[in-house]
């Protein structure tokens, strides 16, 4: 798979709680140069880096991230704000607790809400694998496929596991054809990517892709 086919499913992204402008404005500056899709970044740095970019890339921002339990209101507040900022997408982490509950319609209705606030703007919504059983991520495909959402996202990263193969071709096998996957979390380097993509993944969050393609540069790669 061709190099510049993967880079442009990446959402090169930086979400560590001590990320600086420098290091968004330098994500920024790779992810132009690199041909990715969008930028991940804190929604605290959405209004600066849409300034620094002017157009050259979309935005992506969290919300309710990384644990996902905050309230529905806050959530909505968040997105719009967020939309308000200059964000293109938004990846929402749905509430895990609810789902342990079985309060499917709490969960769906959760994610209509947000959808709205978005204003027409990518949604992908956040599930956290490595935290559901088999049966629960199967529900989850079928409840995100049904709620107007654009993605289904494996993982923020936080939580002690990220994509893995396996989930990628469970998603893959129970989503509705016009739900995308999202691969995040523990995408290690290209090997890992281009799995990804071919099990059915159409973004790949990560921000080793990137290094991986400067390392091949020096290489003469």
């Amino acid at each position: 798979m061709e190099l510049s086919r993967i880079l442009s499913a990446v959402d090169h992204t930086l979400l560590s709680q001590g990320a600086t402008w420098v290091q968004i404005r330098t994500l920024c500056d790779e992810g132009v140069r690199y041909g990715c899709a969008s930028v991940c970044i804190p929604p605290s740095y959405v209004s600066a880096a849409r300034t620094y970019l002017a157009g050259r890339l979309p935005i992506c921002t969290v919300i309710g991230f990384p644990n996902g339990y905050a309230t529905t209101a806050a959530k909505c507040f968040e997105a719009a704000d967020a939309v308000k900022n200059g964000a293109d997408e938004i990846d929402m982490v749905l509430n895990i607790g609810w789902v342990k509950d079985c309060r499917w319609e709490d969960v769906l209705g959760e994610i209509h809400a947000v959808k709205a606030a978005c204003e027409g703007r990518i949604l992908k919504v956040i599930v956290e694998t490595c935290l559901l059983t088999r049966e629960e991520k199967i529900r989850l495909c079928e409840l995100v496929s049904a709620s107007g959402a654009d993605y289904i996202k494996t993982s923020t990263g936080f939580a002690g596991g990220g994509a893995t193969r396996e989930d990628v071709a469970l998603f893959a096998a129970h989503v509705a054809p016009h739900l995308k996957i999202k691969a995040a979390g523990g995408i290690a380097g290209l090997a890992d990517a281009e799995d990804f993509l071919r099990l059915g993944a159409a973004r790949l969050g990560t921000s080793r892709l990137v290094k991986a393609a400067k390392e091949l540069e020096g290489a003469g790669g």
